[in-house]
C-alpha cells in the first residue's frame, strides 16, 4: 500500500511538471549553446519566417550579453535586428517529437543560429548597451517544493524536476546548480520555506561562489502554481520576488529570470568606449549637390546610434548637421563600419567626409 502511494506520488510530479525527466536530454542539450547561439520556434523554413526568426534569434543573443531581458526595447536595437540575417554566421534547423496531454504525437521545428562574434560585439559597443562579462558565477539553487504532500528538496538526484529554472538560466546566459541532496541539507527544508537566508547562506559555504537562489514552490489558492523567491549574494540579499502561474514550470523559470536581472543590475557594465549620448555638432565635407545631401540622409537614417538630425548650415566645404546620437562621436565613428559612405578623421575631431 505504501509503495503504491509513493508511486502515486511520483507520477502526480511527473505529471505537474510535464513530464520533465522526459525533457532532461532536451534541456542539456539546450545549456550547450555558447553565448552567440540561440535556438528559436518556427513554422516552418522558408525565407520570410526564417528572418524573422533571425531577429527573435539575435533579441536573445544580446539578452544573454547584457543580462537584460528587455535589451531589444533599448535605444538603436531594434534597427539592427530588422538586419540580422545580415550578422549570422550559419544556422540549421532541428525537428523535436513531443506528446500532447491526450498523448498523440506532436512535433515541433526549432531554427539553431550562429551569430557572428566580433560583428554582435561591434553592434554593443556601438549602442552603447551594457555587458555582463564572462566568466558568469553559478549560483546554487535551493528550491523547495510542496505539492500538497509537504516541501521537498530539489536536489542534484532531482535535476529533471527543476528544468524548468535550469533551462531558463541557460537561455539567460548564466548556469545554476543544484546541491547535493545530503542529510543536513534535505533538513534545510524548514530553513527554505521560512525564508531562513542566513541558515541556506551556511549550508552553501561549502559551494562556490557564495551566491544562492532561494526558492518555494506551492499549489496557489484558487488554482496554479505560485514561487516565491530571494536572491543571496555574499550574505546580502539582493532582490526577492513573488510570481504565480497557471503553469508550475513558468512560475518556477520566474526564479532564473528574477536572478538574472538581479546579477546583470549589480555586475553589466556599459563601455565608455563609445562615448555619452547627446546631441553633437559635426561636420561633414564633400556634400556637393542635392544628390549628395540626399544620399547622406538617407545614410545617417540607417545607422541606429542616429536618433535625430537637423542642419545647422552649409558652406562650401559641405554641411553642418546636429545629430541626437545614443552614444557618443566614437559610437557613430565605429557605426560608419568600413567607410563605403562616410569616413572619419583620426581622433576626436568632428568631422566626417561624404565619399
Amino acid at each position: 500500500m505504501r509503495l503504491a502511494i509513493r508511486i502515486a506520488g511520483v507520477v502526480a510530479l511527473w505529471l505537474a511538471f510535464g513530464a520533465a525527466f522526459a525533457q532532461r536530454v532536451e534541456g542539456d542539450r539546450a545549456g550547450a549553446h555558447g553565448m552567440y547561439e540561440a535556438e528559436v520556434n518556427v513554422n516552418g523554413q522558408g525565407e520570410t519566417e526564417r528572418n524573422t526568426a533571425f531577429a527573435r534569434a539575435m533579441s536573445q543573443v544580446l539578452g544573454k550579453l547584457s543580462g537584460n531581458r528587455s535589451a531589444a526595447s533599448m535605444p538603436g536595437v531594434g534597427q539592427e535586428l530588422r538586419r540580422a540575417r545580415d550578422y549570422v554566421k550559419s544556422y540549421d534547423y532541428r525537428q523535436d517529437e513531443g506528446r500532447s496531454a491526450t498523448g498523440a504525437p506532436t512535433y515541433t521545428t526549432t531554427l539553431i543560429v550562429r551569430f557572428d562574434q566580433e560583428q554582435v560585439d561591434g553592434i554593443a559597443a556601438t549602442l552603447g548597451l551594457p555587458i555582463w562579462a564572462e566568466p558568469r558565477p553559478k549560483p546554487v539553487l535551493w528550491l523547495a517544493i510542496n505539492d500538497g504532500r509537504g516541501p521537498r528538496l530539489v536536489a542534484l538526484a532531482q535535476t529533471g524536476a527543476a528544468r524548468a529554472v535550469l533551462d531558463r538560466a541557460q537561455e539567460r546566459g548564466y548556469r545554476l546548480g543544484l546541491p547535493s541532496g545530503s542529510a543536513a541539507e534535505q533538513a534545510a527544508v524548514g530553513a527554505i520555506w521560512r525564508g531562513d537566508t542566513a541558515a541556506i547562506a551556511r549550508l552553501s559555504s561549502r559551494y562556490s561562489p557564495p551566491m544562492q537562489l532561494i526558492g518555494k514552490l506551492y499549489r496557489a489558492e484558487g488554482g496554479g502554481w505560485t514561487a516565491d523567491w530571494t536572491f543571496v549574494d555574499s550574505g546580502k540579499v539582493l532582490s526577492t520576488w513573488t510570481s504565480t502561474q497557471p503553469d508550475a514550470r513558468r512560475a518556477m523559470a520566474s526564479g532564473a529570470d528574477g536572478a538574472a536581472d538581479a546579477l546583470s543590475k549589480k555586475y553589466a557594465k556599459r563601455s565608455s568606449a563609445a562615448g555619452t549620448a547627446g546631441r553633437y555638432t559635426v561636420q561633414i565635407d564633400g556634400v556637393r549637390d542635392s544628390e549628395d545631401y540626399l544620399r547622406l540622409m538617407s545614410y545617417l537614417q540607417s545607422l541606429a546610434v542616429v536618433r535625430g538630425m537637423a542642419p545647422v548650415r552649409a558652406n562650401a566645404e559641405g554641411l553642418t548637421l546636429e545629430l541626437d546620437l545614443i552614444t557618443g562621436l566614437p559610437g557613430l565613428k565605429r557605426a560608419l563600419g568600413n567607410g563605403e559612405v562616410l569616413t572619419a578623421d583620426e581622433g576626436d575631431a568632428p568631422v566626417l567626409h561624404l565619399r
